[in-house]
């Protein structure tokens, strides 16, 4: 296995025999154990001090190699180190591992809060901006400098005496409540099962039978077994015709996390401090609200105008979602014999409605969504678009789970670009939802050896049953091709600036940008015909089914653009119109703001922002409508791809180049204007979502 290398020598008091602290290659997640990160993370740390006392003395120069150099690469052996922990505390949870993170936690925080605040290292960057050699560097290396200066000022670097005191301590509390948030979401999701017979599993798809026997077997239990992970979940939802075993999930569901469910996960109290936690942050850093703090590095100008586009996108949807529920409701009316259709209905009804109007069943579609198969598409997209070669690593990569595989990217002279590893299935221990991580970012080093990028792809598809390979929704897929957009911006950088390589001071509100630029190819007959192959007869989808997923591709589009805006709206609200900090208030700002956008209501018992882990836990505080807004320059971008031919190598190697090459280091729209020609509009998205009458 070839990777980049790092010419570092090891410090003597780093521990011997640790492999948080090795790192001559890739690393050895198989051989953390809990007992590890505390020797490793201490030691780490107290390099890291011990080269910012170095580079902060009065007689070291305030110069990019003297200054910056060694502090990056102390504190990305840190980041490195810390990244491997974290990432197995959200795919492979353990009690032990748990506690051994949760300890630790606070002194990373710490340290990144005080490295954060220093006020000699402050002097040295304002040194480094004032001085005449602050012209030779590279435009790059300018950047780099002008934003530390921003994240000074945005870390409190400028507070003095109990201020600086507090904002340090807010730190430490808000890193152990994120924290908190996402342990009480994952706890309670597993701890929630429903174990059924055959007299309550009608209409449930085979393969989601199956995995639902083989967990209740699993238990010692006769029957079948859903849980609230999603690819449990979700097809119960969608298809169980039994109608109370989809009202008790739901509820289990939604109430997830909140005093309606078990009162040791409930997150009603950590919300409520984590928003006024942040909201003094703000007023410690000059700023109205924490909504103003958020926007600072982005590329929206203020919360007003991000409030203004969201309830704007929703002028617009609105009307066609108002027809979506009044098309639903008559046809569980009519069809279905629904007086009342209720929220555990809603999935269940819109399957039937989709197959009704479309002759399109989604479990039909499945059949074709092989995951090998799926993966090999994918991979020919990025081959054929990038001229760049993907291969699957042999031998023992030393994952976190058996399941894991580690694939490499080749230039097309066979030169190594980048590594990623794949994580596709649920299991228990394992974080829900999709991401992508970097364990790893690009970096020419200062003795001249380039460090290559390394990224983890994680996601929580259905494993595979009885012998046949995991099947996926047309859903899943776009996940998929989701996630790898964003390991593409990761990994096929050609900055060699560690800081703003790859996805690294990239402005949050355009990161979703190649993510959701990704997801329009499997939209394209071009791509889904070598992308789909049926389980049993290995034949690619027809086009008839194709066109029929083509003519419900915009189905409920008004409905979705809205549940969409409406976590976006909270979010900015939560942050930017709440003042006062309690758990009633905030379910009070729930309630406001979802009667002012949706149309579609929940029950009341609902409490879906008490899962609400991207805002809480994720880092998208007051940065959710990032989606929205980032899904206006995907369209916008891709539209090029549709004029020129979806596989259009050159139009590849110009996005290559004018977005994913650059990374961070220019302006994100300038990158956009780049590719385009011009500035962003947003008739792509509505044509794209099927509401382009109302782009006027």
């Amino acid at each position: 296995m070839t990777t980049a290398h790092s010419t570092d020598a090891t410090p003597a008091d780093w521990p011997q025999n640790n492999p948080l602290c090795d790192f001559s290659g890739l690393p050895d997640f198989a051989a953390v154990r809990p007992q590890h990160i505390a020797p490793a993370i201490d030691a780490l740390i107290a390099t890291a001090e011990r080269t910012l006392r170095q580079v902060t003395a009065p007689a070291t120069p305030p110069t990019w190699d003297s200054v910056v150099e060694p502090l990056e690469t102390a504190s990305e052996h840190l980041s490195r180190a810390w990244g491997v922990v974290s990432h197995l505390n959200a795919v492979a949870d353990t009690p032990e591992l748990r506690t051994a993170y949760n300890a630790m936690l606070p002194k990373v925080t710490e340290f990144w809060t005080r490295l954060g605040q220093s006020a000699d290292l402050l002097r040295q960057y304002q040194a480094l901006r004032a001085d005449p050699g602050f012209a030779m560097l590279s435009p790059t290396r300018q950047r780099i400098i002008d934003h530390a200066l921003r994240d000074f000022r945005l870390s409190g670097a400028l507070l003095e005496g109990a201020a600086r005191e507090r904002y340090a301590a807010i730190q430490e509390r808000l890193a152990a409540l994120s924290q908190t948030f996402s342990e009480h979401v994952l706890d309670a999701t597993a701890a929630h099962a429903e174990y059924v017979g055959e007299d309550q599993v009608a209409g449930i798809p085979a393969d989601a039978l199956h995995a639902a026997r083989d967990a209740a077997a699993r238990d010692g239990r006769e029957g079948y077994k859903f849980t609230l992970h999603y690819p449990s979940y979700m097809p119960v939802l969608q298809h169980a015709e039994h109608r109370p075993l989809r009202e008790r999930l739901y509820r289990a569901y939604v109430t997830r996390a909140s005093e309606l469910g078990d009162p040791q996960f409930d997150n009603s109290a950590v919300m409520a401090e984590i928003l006024a936690l942040r909201d003094e942050e703000a007023r410690l850093l000059g700023y109205a609200n924490f909504a103003e703090v958020s926007l600072v590095p982005k590329m929206a100008g203020s919360p007003a105008e991000v409030m203004h586009f969201l309830r704007d996108l929703a002028a617009r949807a609105r009307p066609y979602a108002l027809r979506d529920l009044d098309t639903l409701r008559a046809f569980a009316r009519e069809q279905l014999g629904l007086e009342t259709l209720e929220a555990w209905d809603i999935a269940w009804a819109s399957e039937k409605l989709r197959q009704a109007r479309y002759a399109l069943s989604e479990q039909e579609v499945r059949q074709y969504f092989t995951l090998p198969t799926v993966i090999e598409g994918l991979f020919r997209v990025v081959q054929t678009l990038f001229g760049v070669r993907l291969r699957r690593e042999d031998g023992d990569i030393h994952a976190w789970h058996d399941d894991v595989s580690l694939y490499r990217i080749e230039s097309a002279d066979g030169q190594l670009v980048g590594q990623f590893y794949l994580d596709l299935y649920a299991r228990d221990g394992k974080r829900s939802g999709a991401w992508m991580d970097h364990m790893r970012s690009r970096w020419r080093r200062a003795d001249g050896t380039l460090q290559t990028p390394v990224a983890t792809l994680t996601c929580n598809f259905p494993s595979p049953v009885g012998g046949r390979p995991a099947l996926l929704s047309h859903d899943d897929v776009q996940t998929l091709f989701h996630e790898f957009g964003h390991g593409l911006h990761h990994m096929l950088t050609q900055v060699d600036d560690i800081a703003v390589s790859g996805i690294s001071g990239v402005e949050w509100d355009a990161v979703e940008l190649p993510s959701q630029l990704m997801e329009n190819f499997c939209w394209e007959w071009e791509v889904l015909r070598f992308l789909t192959r049926h389980v049993d007869s290995g034949e690619p989808m027809p086009r008839a089914l194709f066109d029929k997923m083509l003519a419900a591709k915009n189905f409920q589009s008004g409905l979705q653009t809205l549940r969409q805006v409406e976590y976006a709206l909270l979010d900015m609200r939560l942050h930017h119109d709440l003042h006062t900090f309690t758990p009633a208030a905030i379910h009070t700002l729930v309630e406001q703001n979802r009667e002012e956008v949706a149309v579609l209501q929940p029950p009341p018992f609902n409490r879906f922002v008490c899962s609400f882990s991207h805002i809480f836990a994720g880092g998208y505080a007051a940065g959710y409508y990032s989606y929205k807004w980032a899904e206006v320059l995907s369209a916008d971008a891709y539209e090029r791809f549709e004029q020129e031919g979806p596989l259009n190598p050159a139009v590849g190697h110009s996005y290559w180049q004018t977005i994913l090459a650059v990374g961070g280091s220019r302006d994100a729209i300038e990158s956009f204007k780049a590719f385009r020609g011009r500035e962003p509009r947003i008739d792509a998205l509505l044509r794209h979502q099927g509401m382009a009458a109302q782009a006027a």
